[in-house]
């Protein structure tokens, strides 16, 4: 397992350098945020995103992510064209040697809370999804200042977006990821990259949007539609967690017993309710998730690669961008590290 911190570019707060100083943290999950959604990245930005981070002492882990444009999602004519540049970025991150892009193909919406500093009872805050409340929204009227999705779209444009969405069914949408696939996956292959589909967050639909990756069944799909090593996923424990239903050591030993297990996300979820819950500190504990017992099943099920600590609270009166404050997740990236190694150490002295 190669521990990473997820870090948004040289304006976040959270620095490379007080990353290097985690304790076992060697890899950075990164992006490019300034490149327009649907156009190629250029060697020259990759080459020197790829030199600001090892200058740090670090290494570049995972590309998170390449977002995929609105018009392959809906199936557009334009979507050939902007597949072409989705390749072509996939050919320029492995020939920089990324060995990992994570991506997710939720409509309009990426990953979404209802509130972003809910209050806990120590005095922290943290990310919390109600469904009453989400029901209640309508982000047509800009009710949404949330994470998780594109401010930049004006009144009518959202509403353009979510009426261009009233046709496609799960079954068209989940064509039109198959379409995408069936395109990328031999690009990613020969450039040697692994493609790691994040799962929809939450893994439900919201605002009357079609979801098709939330659970085992529908990730197996996927990833066997183009049965290629390239063709992954990233298992995120509060994502797939969400879902009480969704059995996580069973979706571990199914894609890791398969090497399609090419990244993780490890956040510990409080369900509070019938498809509501809040971001919990990362301790087994604290959420509704044994942590202890995901990293045993990603260590028996031959996880090598990179794992970020997922989210956290804004804790010790620290400000900036909800969920993805330094110190809670340096906390957890602490506590998954000793994990692994009690882990570790315990598994090898029983079979020696």
């Amino acid at each position: 397992m190669k521990m990473s911190f997820r870090w948004f570019g040289s304006s976040d707060p959270v620095t490379l350098q007080k990353i290097r100083q985690i304790p076992g943290v060697t890899g950075i999950v990164t992006a490019l945020y300034d490149v327009p959604v649907g156009e190629a990245w250029t060697q020259a930005s990759i080459a020197e995103l790829k030199q600001t981070v090892e200058a740090s002492g670090l290494e570049l882990a995972v590309i998170e992510s390449v977002p995929v444009h609105e018009d392959i999602k809906l199936g557009r004519p334009s979507r050939d064209r902007l597949i072409d540049n989705y390749s072509q970025t996939i050919r320029s991150l492995g020939e920089a040697g990324v060995p990992v892009i994570c991506y997710n193909f939720m409509p309009v919406f990426d990953w979404t809370r209802s509130e972003l500093a809910y209050p806990l009872p120590d005095g922290s805050t943290t990310l919390t999804f109600e469904d009453e409340t989400i029901r209640r929204m309508d982000p047509v009227k800009g009710d949404l200042s949330l994470p998780g999705w594109d401010e930049s779209y004006t009144k009518d444009s959202m509403q353009q977006l979510i009426d261009a969405y009233k046709d496609v069914t799960e079954e068209v949408l989940w064509s039109n990821l198959a379409y995408f696939l069936e395109r990328i996956i031999p690009v990613a292959e020969e450039a040697g990259v692994c493609m790691a589909i994040h799962p929809d967050d939450p893994p439900w639909s919201i605002f009357g949007l079609p979801r098709i990756v939330g659970n085992l069944n529908q990730l197996r799909r996927l990833t066997e539609h183009v049965d290629s090593p390239a063709n992954g996923i990233t298992f995120c424990s509060g994502s797939l967690g969400a879902d009480e239903n969704n059995d996580l050591l069973a979706i571990i030993q199914h894609f890791g017993s398969r090497q399609k297990l090419h990244f993780a996300h490890t956040r510990n979820i409080l369900r509070t309710g019938p498809r509501s819950f809040q971001e919990s500190s990362h301790l087994s504990s604290d959420g509704s998730i044994d942590m202890v017992r995901v990293l045993e099943a990603l260590w028996e099920n031959g996880f090598n690669g990179p794992l970020r600590p997922d989210h956290g609270r804004m804790i010790w009166g620290e400000q900036g961008r909800p969920g993805y404050g330094l110190y809670d997740r340096a906390l957890g990236a602490t506590y998954l590290n000793g994990i692994w190694e009690a882990i570790s150490k315990t598994k090898v002295n029983r079979h020696d």
